[in-house]
């Protein structure tokens, strides 16, 4: 029995990663102030019954602006190239109001899934103007009692070919943006805007975050580039990578290699499942590839690696309801990952995302904040395995949702149910 006296509150026998028997967590102040097992105090109390409790899950890479167009958009099943021109067609009519709504939507589902952490890449250009950023702004206030939220501002459209661009991803920056994202394959001069990108991460001293490599062709990678500018201006650690579809098309010789040069340059890379799979290889009549990067194989060589929603229903990915565990899961389903993984799976939505945001006070560990989801499962393989429903969760301390398990209505003992029809 360990004494704390001073908590705001005490969350019971709930199964922690490291601990072989259920601990105590006594929060005070919206921090974990005490782990252990019996902890005495009068805080109220709040029983968990030996359920698992994971640090909030971490979305390194999701899109509020363009969410929840489906129902608006006259293209749903094309490809990447389609995606884009139909989002871009659609952008002009944006109003703060909408993009606000949208986005809300989504932020509720994620926060109901145990969400506590999110990046979220938002178009500026000259046909969106500021008018999704302001929008997205006013989310990250009004939603921080459930999530912190970062704003990552990047051009869909191209920097170098689009005059206007940069002018207002410098507003942008100077107003609120906390870091900076590109899309090299979509410009028509991909390696300056990679340059100019890094000017102003420097300039600003913010970090970076490409849309990369997306398609199946690897013959040749913009993922170069990118590694020679971190080099070059030093910035190991602050870039992150996302998509880059082409790693999926490498033989295991030349992905170490290249796990072993994003190692050596500090560049973390997100995996975008739900996507990545919808897009990739719909020319094809039949033995689709996946599409998907090996993000286990790279996690396990020491890359930083994540797996994360990138869009929810819209032509990019009519699918989504705010579960980074469902992702998970399906990561692991179409990587052929056996039991064995299933824990390195859950940590590329938890543990693995925080490194890549740099987020130095993510974890339960005593002095980080409360940010906690409580998983109807007992174990972590299990949670990944059954995508076990999040029963509640905790920002800071605060119980930020419920979710009351399923209740089976069980017949009557004697009286067996009748079937119906």
């Amino acid at each position: 029995m360990l004494a704390a006296p001073s908590l705001d509150l005490v969350i019971r026998r709930a199964t922690v990663r490291g601990h072989d028997q259920p601990q105590d967590i006594g929060v005070r102040a919206g921090r974990i102030a005490a782990i252990g097992a019996g902890l005495r105090c009068d805080a109220p109390e709040i029983e968990v019954g030996g359920r698992l409790a994971l640090p909030g899950f971490v979305d390194s890479h999701i899109h509020l602006d363009k969410a929840c167009l489906l129902g608006r958009c006259g293209h749903c099943d094309g490809g990447l190239a389609g995606a884009i021109a139909s989002v871009a067609a659609m952008k002009r009519d944006f109003t703060a109001a909408d993009v606000y709504e949208r986005g809300a939507r989504v932020i509720e589902m994620a926060i109901g899934k145990g969400t506590t952490r999110m990046r979220t890449h938002v178009e500026v250009d000259p046909r969106a103007g500021l008018r999704s950023f302001a929008a997205i702004k006013a989310l990250k206030a009004d939603y921080a009692w459930g999530l912190d939220l970062s704003i990552c501002v990047f051009p869909q459209e191209g920097l170098t070919n689009d005059p206007g661009t940069e002018e207002l991803l410098v507003s942008a920056l100077e107003n609120g943006a906390d870091l900076l994202g590109g899309c090299p394959y979509t410009d028509t001069d991909p390696a300056a805007q990679i340059e100019r990108l890094f000017a102003l991460a420097r300039r600003f001293d913010v970090d970076l975050d490409f849309h990369l490599d997306f398609d199946l062709d690897p013959s040749w990678m913009h993922l170069d580039e990118v590694c020679r500018q971190t080099q070059l201006h030093g910035w190991g650690g602050r870039v992150a990578i996302g998509h880059v579809t082409k790693l999926s098309m490498v033989p295991p010789d030349a992905l170490a290699i290249i796990g072993r040069k994003l190692v050596d340059t500090g560049i973390a890379l997100t995996v975008l499942p739900a996507t990545d799979l919808y897009l990739m290889g719909r020319q094809e009549t039949h033995a689709r590839p996946r599409g998907l990067t090996p993000a286990h194989l790279l996690a396990a060589q020491g890359v930083t690696c994540s797996v994360a929603t990138n869009n929810v229903l819209n032509p990019f990915t009519p699918f989504g309801d705010g579960s980074l565990l469902r992702l998970a899961n399906l990561y692991a389903n179409v990587a052929q990952c056996g039991p064995h993984e299933f824990e390195q799976c859950l940590d590329l939505v938890t543990l693995s995302p925080a490194r890549l945001m740099r987020l130095d006070d993510y974890g339960i560990a005593v002095g980080n904040p409360a940010d906690l989801a409580i998983l109807d499962a007992g174990t972590p393989g299990a949670a990944l395995a059954e995508i076990s429903e999040p029963v509640m969760g905790f920002k800071r301390g605060r119980l930020s949702f419920e979710r009351p398990p399923a209740k089976l209505n069980m017949p009557v003992a004697g009286k067996p149910a009748r079937p119906m029809g």
